[in-house]
Parts: structure tokens; C-alpha cells; sequence
């Protein structure tokens, strides 16, 4: 996949390719696409090359909404980039997948303006600023039998993800796990982390996994 990221566009990292090469298992050529965040568009075009019938990314930024559709182009495949936040540009339309690599990293501070490179991990005090918010929504996009991928890591309690979509009508739990290293960005704050309760004492790790929620077919 050929991408490009100017500036101020997150660059895709681990978490971002462990949820695009499960896509395989879930994209069809009747799947209709939503991709949230989107950001370089990684996960979209990822999506549209694997047959989707059709692809929406959204993100807040204007410029990663035009990267992602430029990205699309530079692969041979076409989405739909609308500039908004999360599920306002969509009308009430629904999708049968609805994938996600959300900002997540717990942050002190408010959120940075939206063409701060920054806001691209932002996830507010505890990393669930927009995972929530993505939860609370997903039901309301889903054709029945549709699924929602979210991807982030242990650090923004991933239990929490499963009981939210649940609450909100959805069956869910853990697609996959992978442990590692604290990421840059996390690392960077591990004090602050620490003085938070995000991550024990002798913390060095982080679970990664993509949790998934699915809407009961009619």
C-alpha cells in the first residue's frame, strides 16, 4: 500500500496495521465501510482494496480527510472522505463495518485545535474521550448483523470497551491481543501515567487489541 503523510497527518503505526490485516476477515465486496478517524486513511483504503463496495472515511481534520482520499486515488480505489466529528457528517446513515483507531493515549490538558498534529492521540484524561463516544454511537450506524472494529491499547482499559458496547445493545469482546513495549507516545508521559493509576508501578508494557461488537442480525 503506498501512503502519504504530510504534516500534521498521523503516521500509521502498529495498532493501525494489526487492525488492517484483520479487515481480511470481515470486508466484502457487499460491505459497506465506515472508517472513524480516519486519519491517513490507512484503514479505509485498506478496506476499499479488498472489494468494499463502498467506503466512508471521517475525521476532524480537513487535511487528513483530503489525505485519506488522496491516498485512496494513489492505490487505484475510491472512498468517501467527509470532514467532521466522528458520526455527525453521516445523516443516521448506516454501515455493516465500522472500524476505528481512535486517538486513545491518556493526555492531561484540554484537547489541541483541530489542526494540531497532536490531536491525532489525544484521548483526554483517561484515553476514552472519543472511545466512548464511539461506543455510545455505534448502534445507531450498524445494519443488523453489522460489526464495529475498534483497536487501542490496555492503557485506556479495554474491559471498558467490551462492557460499553455491550450496555448499548452490542455483543462484544476481544478479536485479538498483542503485548509490547510502551509506544513513544506513551512512554514519553510514564510519571504522569503512573501518578493517574493508567499503568502499575513497574509497568514497561502495553496490550494492544482489536475489540469487536456486533449487532444482532434482524
Amino acid at each position: 500500500m503506498r501512503l502519504i503523510t504530510p504534516p500534521g497527518v498521523f503516521r500509521p503505526r502498529s495498532d493501525s496495521w494489526l487492525l488492517a490485516r484483520i479487515l481480511e476477515t470481515h470486508v466484502g465486496p457487499e460491505t459497506s465501510v465506515l472508517d472513524l478517524c480516519t486519519g491517513s486513511g490507512v484503514l479505509a483504503v485498506a478496506a476499499a482494496r479488498m472489494g468494499a463496495r463502498a467506503v466512508v472515511g471521517v475525521d476532524l481534520s480537513r487535511r487528513a480527510a483530503a489525505t485519506a482520499w488522496l491516498n485512496a486515488r494513489l492505490n487505484g480505489v475510491r472512498i468517501t472522505s467527509r470532514v467532521g466529528s466522528l458520526f455527525d457528517p453521516l445523516q443516521g446513515r448506516r454501515f455493516d463495518l465500522i472500524v476505528s483507531n481512535p486517538p486513545y493515549v491518556p493526555t492531561p490538558g484540554a484537547p489541541p485545535a483541530r489542526f494540531r498534529a497532536s490531536r491525532a492521540w489525544h484521548g483526554g484524561q483517561n484515553g476514552r474521550a472519543l472511545l466512548d463516544l464511539i461506543c455510545d454511537g455505534a448502534m445507531a450506524h450498524l445494519n443488523p448483523g453489522g460489526e464495529i472494529l475498534l483497536v487501542h491499547s490496555s492503557v485506556s482499559d479495554i474491559d471498558e470497551t467490551v462492557r460499553r458496547l455491550r450496555e448499548r445493545g452490542l455483543s462484544s469482546g476481544v478479536v485479538v491481543r498483542r503485548r509490547g513495549p510502551l509506544g513513544p507516545l506513551l512512554s514519553s508521559r510514564i510519571p504522569w501515567l503512573r501518578a493517574r493509576g493508567l499503568i502499575d508501578v513497574e509497568a514497561s508494557e502495553e496490550e494492544l487489541a482489536v475489540v469487536r461488537g456486533r449487532r444482532v442480525a434482524a
